[in-house]
């Protein structure tokens, strides 16, 4: 089928630096882009299935991955110690 296109300037040049790379013609090079445009168009390609390594939770020696929690009142307990003792230090001062 025979007809007329305008196409945009940029694209033109784009399709020509195409066209000398793959040493074809114009008519071949624009019909194989169209083809795969529609190609793409009519079947989006799967999303690759993402996957995650699972890892040890290097807990340091000496704490029981069963006593969480006993691990997190302790943070928070020395946490609110060095705060209090900050507090009391710049009082003093």
């Amino acid at each position: 089928m025979r007809t007329t296109l305008t196409i945009e300037e940029d694209l033109a040049v784009q399709l020509e630096e195409l066209r000398r790379r793959k040493g074809l013609s114009l008519k071949k090079v624009v019909n194989l882009l169209l083809k795969e445009g529609l190609r793409t168009q009519q079947a989006p390609p799967k999303p690759k299935r993402y996957r995650t390594k699972p890892r040890q939770l290097g807990l340091m020696p000496g704490y029981d991955s069963t006593k969480l929690n006993q691990l997190a009142d302790e943070l928070e307990a020395e946490a609110t110690r060095d705060k209090l003792t900050t507090r009391a230090t710049r009082r003093a001062q």
